[in-house]
């Protein structure tokens, strides 16, 4: 017989196994696994009585809170399809989401009902916030649906920095198969607390360290929203072992007043992910004894593709480690053709479905042999580690030569000046295209393009030193912290060079 390796199975075999461990902690609350598991059954029962059962799509929006989990076990249990939102939308957007995906129900909580209440007058909506208005009463739901690996559990919208968002179909295999690969490669331990701050609605904030955790039998310490100088204090209040980030969430960190005598003695690991990390970033934790491991991964491979062991981190600084054991990769040139340098393709058991109602879209990302093309460039070396260069619409071509936005980035954030830095590329009549350094200096502080180029001359090669420097207050990003560098080549196409 195949197992039930469903979201709402192996939960529910947890809290049989340690139902006395707490599970979550949430803003002075906490849940042993017990209760956990009660939870979802009332909330199971809840969305069963409003319509929701076996392939219809529950929606959630709202921030980081306990009824986000909840659903989501709850839908698995019902074999329903949890579809969560990006809060950071404007009501059109989410309203393109809901329509897309057909949700039949909306959970949403207080914080956004203004923003979607003019887009869901047809959709049943629940509030996040006071369940007991929709689960009392309610009959207890049927036997758990048992789940086949590759039936949808999440529904997981990308980010659309270009074009509509589509829907990326995760199966309940996906999440099994992320979650063995990442217990193999950061050693996942019963005794962890992981703090878990990036957005649950990207699938870096709920499976890189979240979902693994609560698999043990771990902690969750949940924050409603990302705070950089609560996520300090709490690291030393709650002696946190694991953290999950993207680079700027770690920035952040590091820029607090008391980063420098902040107890981060608890700390086993740091997961930094969704964008190249710079390597001042990677050593500024370090020179505080913090391991920071790089991995890499997307949406679409639930997500985990590559994970920098901490035994390599100061040997292979900079690289985002070896593939887990159920996943390869291989690397292709333009032509589709192996090749040293070019865009990195996965194949395993945690690559996605594919784009809900979209299969043009899915058959070209995913290739006849299962291959996945990521849009990413990226190196693997003769020890099989990967390096990400950088994303591939991101590549700047000048004078003939490949440069990679990251690479620079990572070398101008050493200029003690700068607080932030994304780099792009414009037209060039000579050149084809030249390289644009748009910089946020910290407070105070001033920087001329001389002097950054010659600062940047040191380790960089003359035809990848910034041309053009401009500076912003902040640069623009995305619910996951990515640079929205669309955005800064619309601000900047106007502004005089």
């Amino acid at each position: 017989m195949t197992p039930d390796i469903g979201l709402a199975h192996w939960f529910g075999e947890r809290a049989l196994r340690t139902p006395e461990r707490k599970a979550l902690h949430f803003e002075g609350r906490d849940w042993t696994y017990a209760q956990f598991q009660q939870e979802i059954e009332a909330v199971a029962a809840g969305l069963a009585a409003r319509g929701a059962a076996r392939g219809e799509r529950v929606a959630f929006l709202g921030h980081n809170q306990p009824m986000f989990l909840f659903a989501m076990f709850a839908c698995a249990r019902l074999g329903a399809i949890f579809t969560p939102l990006n809060f950071r939308l404007t009501g059109p957007e989410l309203a393109f989401m809901l329509e897309d995906s057909g949700a039949c129900l909306l959970i949403v909580d207080e914080a956004h009902r203004a923003v979607i209440a003019p887009h869901v007058e047809r959709l049943a909506v629940l509030a996040a916030e006071r369940p007991d208005s929709w689960t009392d009463g309610a009959p207890p739901p049927a036997a758990p649906v048992a789940a086949r690996e590759d039936d949808v559990a999440v529904i997981m919208y990308t980010s659309g920095t270009t074009g509509r968002p589509k829907g990326a179909m995760l199966t309940h295999g996906n999440f099994w198969w992320n979650n063995v690969s990442g217990m193999h490669a950061m050693d996942v331990l019963e005794n962890d607390v992981t703090l878990v701050a990036a957005p649950l609605f990207h699938i870096g904030g709920l499976n890189v360290t979240t979902l693994t955790a609560l698999q043990k039998g771990a902690q969750i310490l949940l924050h409603r929203t990302f705070d950089p100088a609560r996520a300090l204090a709490d690291i030393a209040a709650h002696r946190v072992t694991t953290m999950f980030g993207v680079p700027a969430m770690f920035l952040f960190m590091a820029h607090q007043p008391g980063f420098a005598e902040c107890d981060l003695s608890s700390l086993r690991l740091l997961v930094v992910g969704g964008a190249p990390c710079p390597l001042p970033l990677l050593k500024t934790y370090l020179a505080r004894g913090v391991s920071m491991q790089q991995g890499y991964g997307l949406t679409e491979t639930a997500p985990m593709v590559s994970f920098l062991a901490p035994e390599h981190a100061l040997r292979k600084v900079g690289s985002s480690g070896r593939t887990p054991i159920f996943v390869e990769v291989k690397i292709v040139g333009l032509d589709g053709q192996p090749a040293p340098q070019g865009e990195i393709l996965v194949r395993g058991p945690n690559v996605f479905k594919g784009y809900w109602r979209q299969p043009e879209a899915t058959t070209k990302a995913i290739d006849a042999e299962g291959w996945f093309h990521t849009g990413d460039a990226g190196f693997v070396d003769d020890e099989g580690f990967l390096t990400i260069s950088d994303r591939i619409k991101d590549m700047i071509i000048t004078g003939g030569e490949n440069v990679y936005p990251a690479e620079i980035e990572s070398e101008l954030m050493r200029h003690p000046a700068i607080a932030e830095v994304g780099v792009i590329g414009e037209p060039d009549a000579q050149w084809g295209e030249r390289v644009v350094a748009v910089i946020a200096l910290k407070p105070g502080a001033t920087l001329a393009l001389e002097e950054l180029r010659a600062f940047a001359a040191e380790r960089l090669a003359p035809y990848k030193l910034p041309k053009r420097l401009e500076f912003v207050s902040v640069l623009p990003r995305n619910a996951t912290g990515k640079i929205l560098k669309q955005r800064l080549r619309e601000t900047l196409t106007n502004a005089a060079p």
